[in-house]
Protein backbone atom coordinates (compact mmCIF):
# COMPACT_ATOMS: atom_id res chain seq x y z
CA UNK A 1 0.00 0.00 0.00
CA UNK A 2 1.31 3.29 -0.79
CA UNK A 3 2.52 5.85 1.28
CA UNK A 4 0.23 8.35 -0.22
CA UNK A 5 -2.93 6.66 0.69
CA UNK A 6 -2.02 6.10 4.31
CA UNK A 7 -1.22 9.90 4.63
CA UNK A 8 -4.29 10.89 3.58
CA UNK A 9 -6.14 8.94 5.99
CA UNK A 10 -3.34 10.27 8.44
CA UNK A 11 -4.12 14.13 7.84
CA UNK A 12 -7.84 13.44 7.66
CA UNK A 13 -7.26 13.01 11.99
CA UNK A 14 -10.27 10.67 12.10
CA UNK A 15 -8.62 7.73 11.90
CA UNK A 16 -5.73 6.17 14.37
CA UNK A 17 -2.39 4.23 12.88
CA UNK A 18 -4.29 1.34 13.82
CA UNK A 19 -7.55 1.80 11.81
CA UNK A 20 -5.76 3.08 8.98
CA UNK A 21 -3.61 0.08 8.56
CA UNK A 22 -6.57 -1.94 8.53
CA UNK A 23 -8.33 -0.03 6.30
CA UNK A 24 -5.70 -0.42 3.92
CA UNK A 25 -5.74 -3.93 3.35
CA UNK A 26 -9.01 -3.76 1.57
CA UNK A 27 -7.96 -0.63 -1.06
CA UNK A 28 -6.49 -2.48 -4.08
CA UNK A 29 -3.80 -0.72 -6.51
CA UNK A 30 -5.33 -0.72 -9.80
CA UNK A 31 -3.14 0.30 -12.80
CA UNK A 32 -5.45 2.53 -15.67
CA UNK A 33 -3.81 3.78 -18.46
CA UNK A 34 -4.70 6.63 -20.47
CA UNK A 35 -8.20 5.90 -22.21
CA UNK A 36 -9.22 3.55 -19.60
CA UNK A 37 -12.43 3.22 -17.98
CA UNK A 38 -12.69 3.47 -13.71
CA UNK A 39 -16.50 3.39 -14.26
CA UNK A 40 -18.96 2.74 -16.95
CA UNK A 41 -21.85 4.67 -17.58
CA UNK A 42 -25.07 2.35 -17.67
CA UNK A 43 -22.92 -0.76 -15.41
CA UNK A 44 -23.36 -1.02 -11.57
CA UNK A 45 -20.93 1.11 -10.03
CA UNK A 46 -18.87 -1.12 -7.62
CA UNK A 47 -16.01 0.59 -6.47
CA UNK A 48 -14.52 4.17 -4.96
CA UNK A 49 -11.45 4.85 -5.71
CA UNK A 50 -8.46 6.95 -4.52
CA UNK A 51 -5.93 8.55 -6.96
CA UNK A 52 -2.53 7.91 -5.95
CA UNK A 53 -0.75 9.36 -9.12
CA UNK A 54 -2.96 10.54 -12.06
CA UNK A 55 -5.96 12.39 -13.02
CA UNK A 56 -9.61 11.08 -14.47
CA UNK A 57 -12.31 13.10 -15.87
CA UNK A 58 -16.40 12.25 -15.25
CA UNK A 59 -18.40 13.12 -18.03
CA UNK A 60 -21.61 11.52 -19.51
CA UNK A 61 -22.55 10.86 -23.14
CA UNK A 62 -25.61 13.37 -24.46
CA UNK A 63 -27.52 12.53 -26.89
CA UNK A 64 -25.31 13.97 -30.12
CA UNK A 65 -22.46 11.62 -28.74
CA UNK A 66 -20.86 14.81 -27.37
CA UNK A 67 -19.05 14.17 -24.10
CA UNK A 68 -20.40 16.44 -20.95
CA UNK A 69 -17.37 16.80 -18.32
CA UNK A 70 -18.79 17.24 -15.39
CA UNK A 71 -15.38 16.97 -13.00
CA UNK A 72 -11.55 16.37 -12.88
CA UNK A 73 -10.03 13.90 -10.06
CA UNK A 74 -6.82 14.53 -9.03
CA UNK A 75 -4.06 13.09 -6.76
CA UNK A 76 -5.15 12.51 -3.11
CA UNK A 77 -8.97 13.14 -4.35
CA UNK A 78 -11.60 10.10 -4.24
CA UNK A 79 -13.11 9.01 -7.59
CA UNK A 80 -17.14 7.28 -8.02
CA UNK A 81 -20.33 8.18 -8.75
CA UNK A 82 -21.15 8.57 -4.77
CA UNK A 83 -24.95 8.23 -5.12
CA UNK A 84 -24.85 4.68 -7.40
CA UNK A 85 -22.40 3.35 -5.44
CA UNK A 86 -24.30 3.88 -2.14
CA UNK A 87 -27.29 2.41 -3.93
CA UNK A 88 -25.92 0.09 -6.16
CA UNK A 89 -27.26 1.24 -9.36
CA UNK A 90 -25.92 1.64 -12.83
CA UNK A 91 -23.79 4.91 -13.08
CA UNK A 92 -24.98 7.75 -14.63
CA UNK A 93 -20.93 8.48 -15.94
CA UNK A 94 -18.32 7.44 -17.29
CA UNK A 95 -15.24 7.96 -15.21
CA UNK A 96 -11.94 7.44 -17.59
CA UNK A 97 -8.23 8.16 -16.90
CA UNK A 98 -6.86 11.06 -19.17
CA UNK A 99 -3.31 10.35 -17.84
CA UNK A 100 -1.56 6.87 -16.85
CA UNK A 101 -2.91 6.37 -13.39
CA UNK A 102 -2.53 4.35 -10.47
CA UNK A 103 -5.60 4.17 -8.26
CA UNK A 104 -6.40 2.24 -4.88
CA UNK A 105 -10.29 0.88 -5.05
CA UNK A 106 -12.49 -0.60 -2.75
CA UNK A 107 -15.05 -2.65 -3.51
CA UNK A 108 -18.62 -2.13 -2.10
CA UNK A 109 -18.86 -5.18 0.28
CA UNK A 110 -15.03 -4.60 1.43
CA UNK A 111 -16.66 -1.03 1.70
CA UNK A 112 -20.14 -2.12 3.85
CA UNK A 113 -17.53 -4.19 6.15
CA UNK A 114 -15.39 -1.48 6.54
CA UNK A 115 -17.27 0.69 7.85
CA UNK A 116 -19.07 -1.78 10.14
CA UNK A 117 -15.88 -2.29 11.52
CA UNK A 118 -14.13 1.05 11.74
CA UNK A 119 -16.66 3.57 12.78
CA UNK A 120 -14.13 6.77 12.09
CA UNK A 121 -15.00 5.86 8.58
CA UNK A 122 -18.06 7.60 8.44
CA UNK A 123 -16.45 10.70 8.67
CA UNK A 124 -13.68 10.51 6.18
CA UNK A 125 -16.83 9.44 4.15
CA UNK A 126 -18.20 12.63 5.31
CA UNK A 127 -15.28 14.97 4.30
CA UNK A 128 -15.40 13.25 0.85
CA UNK A 129 -19.22 14.23 0.45
CA UNK A 130 -18.23 17.47 1.56
CA UNK A 131 -15.71 18.11 -0.16
CA UNK A 132 -17.58 16.82 -3.33
CA UNK A 133 -20.55 19.13 -2.85
CA UNK A 134 -18.47 22.46 -2.26
CA UNK A 135 -16.30 21.51 -5.55
CA UNK A 136 -20.09 21.69 -7.22
CA UNK A 137 -21.15 24.55 -5.65
CA UNK A 138 -18.14 26.65 -6.72
CA UNK A 139 -18.26 25.19 -10.14
CA UNK A 140 -21.74 26.68 -10.43
CA UNK A 141 -21.00 29.75 -8.67
CA UNK A 142 -17.91 30.93 -11.01
CA UNK A 143 -18.68 28.73 -14.46
CA UNK A 144 -22.10 29.41 -15.15
CA UNK A 145 -23.64 32.18 -17.10
CA UNK A 146 -20.11 33.95 -17.49
CA UNK A 147 -18.51 34.60 -20.84
CA UNK A 148 -15.40 32.16 -22.21
CA UNK A 149 -13.30 34.67 -21.09
CA UNK A 150 -14.35 35.15 -17.69
CA UNK A 151 -14.44 31.19 -16.95
CA UNK A 152 -10.58 31.26 -18.30
CA UNK A 153 -9.49 33.37 -16.33
CA UNK A 154 -11.02 32.14 -13.07
CA UNK A 155 -9.54 28.80 -14.30
CA UNK A 156 -5.88 30.58 -14.19
CA UNK A 157 -6.53 32.09 -10.73
CA UNK A 158 -7.77 29.32 -8.99
CA UNK A 159 -7.57 26.32 -10.80
CA UNK A 160 -3.97 26.06 -12.98
CA UNK A 161 -3.30 22.53 -12.90
CA UNK A 162 -6.55 22.32 -15.02
CA UNK A 163 -4.28 24.46 -17.73
CA UNK A 164 -1.53 22.40 -17.25
CA UNK A 165 -2.83 19.24 -17.41
CA UNK A 166 -6.11 19.11 -19.10
CA UNK A 167 -6.46 18.99 -23.06
CA UNK A 168 -8.17 22.11 -24.67
CA UNK A 169 -10.98 19.98 -25.85
CA UNK A 170 -11.47 18.73 -22.26
CA UNK A 171 -11.26 21.67 -20.88
CA UNK A 172 -13.77 23.69 -22.56
CA UNK A 173 -16.26 20.87 -22.09
CA UNK A 174 -15.94 21.04 -18.74
CA UNK A 175 -16.22 25.01 -18.83
CA UNK A 176 -19.67 24.15 -21.11
CA UNK A 177 -18.28 26.19 -24.25
CA UNK A 178 -16.80 25.59 -27.83
CA UNK A 179 -13.26 24.78 -28.39
CA UNK A 180 -13.00 27.40 -30.47
CA UNK A 181 -14.47 29.90 -27.68
CA UNK A 182 -12.02 28.55 -25.32
CA UNK A 183 -8.84 29.16 -28.22
CA UNK A 184 -10.10 32.48 -28.59
CA UNK A 185 -10.87 33.26 -24.80
CA UNK A 186 -6.95 31.77 -24.85
CA UNK A 187 -5.32 34.26 -27.33
CA UNK A 188 -7.89 37.20 -26.06
CA UNK A 189 -5.96 37.30 -22.41
CA UNK A 190 -2.45 36.14 -23.94
CA UNK A 191 -2.45 38.39 -26.35
CA UNK A 192 0.62 41.28 -26.25
CA UNK A 193 -0.68 44.44 -25.54
CA UNK A 194 0.12 46.70 -28.80
CA UNK A 195 0.52 50.84 -27.87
Amino acid sequence: MTDVFENYLSSTGGLSAEEISFSAQFFKPVSLKKGDFFIREDETCRYIGFIATGVVKAYAIDKEGKENITCFKFENEFATSFPEFVAQEKSRRNIRAIEDSLIYRISYPDYQYLIGQVIAWNGVIKLVMEQEYKQKELYLLNYNNRSAVDKYLHVLANEPMLVRRITTQDLASYLGITQRSLTRAKAQIHRPNVL
